[in-house]
């Protein structure tokens, strides 16, 4: 399988305290040039993430872009999306693969190079690195680790690394430049007063960097 290829931004679609709805927010993040989004929606049910993803699925693939469900191969399954990203405590990778096939591409959060190599030995297609930096996006968030983890994860796996945690227009190109292929952002997106310019700016600080 070739190395996969991550677009600089890896949008992730979560109203978080905002009040928007996940669709028009994917809506908004595509719009703006986002081409990889991942479906977030940690206090929803099964169902509803699935309803939201069937929704999000038709307008993911117009943009040309690729739809990631967190957590859940199921629904990843189901609403046809490009793959999932899982967590220390979800299902491991190679569970996933029996439910979504050998082309699906699966992500794993790692916090340690530990971790991270054990996730490129089980079959990851990229690695999520985090928290760089302090997060207010995730309850009983791990203290942050630093752009050092970025470095030493880097020096010891040749995946493509996704920086999670904390990342902003301000200190991406920080990140970018410790070794993340790509940089995870939510509250900085959903929580702008205009998402779509958010995402145009974002990628032009990324693209002056």
């Amino acid at each position: 399988m070739t190395r996969l290829a991550l677009p600089a931004l890896y949008a992730i679609v979560d109203p978080l305290d905002t009040g928007r709805g996940p669709v028009d927010l994917a809506a908004a993040l595509l719009a703006g040039g986002a081409r990889v989004l991942q479906l977030r929606l940690k206090a929803s049910s099964g169902r509803e993430v699935l309803e939201v993803a069937r929704a999000v699925q038709p307008l993911v693939r117009r943009a040309g872009a690729l739809l990631i469900v967190n957590d859940r191969p199921d629904v990843a399954r189901a609403a046809e999306a490009d793959g999932v990203h899982l967590g220390q405590d979800d299902l491991p990778v190679l569970a996933a693969r029996a439910l979504l096939g050998p082309l699906a591409i699966v992500g794993v959060s790692t916090h340690s190079p530990g971790q991270a190599l054990a996730a490129a030995a089980a079959g990851a297609d990229y690695i999520g690195v985090g928290p760089i930096f302090t997060t207010t996006t995730k309850e009983h968030a791990l203290p942050a680790r630093g752009l050092e983890l970025l470095r030493t994860v880097r020096a010891v796996v040749e995946l493509p690394l996704v920086a999670i945690g904390g990342i902003t227009p301000e200190n991406a190109p920080a990140a970018r430049a410790a070794g993340a292929d790509a940089v995870a952002m939510i509250a900085a997106l959903v929580r702008a007063p205009d998402v779509r310019r958010a995402v145009r700016d974002t990628l032009a600080q990324l693209d002056r960097a």
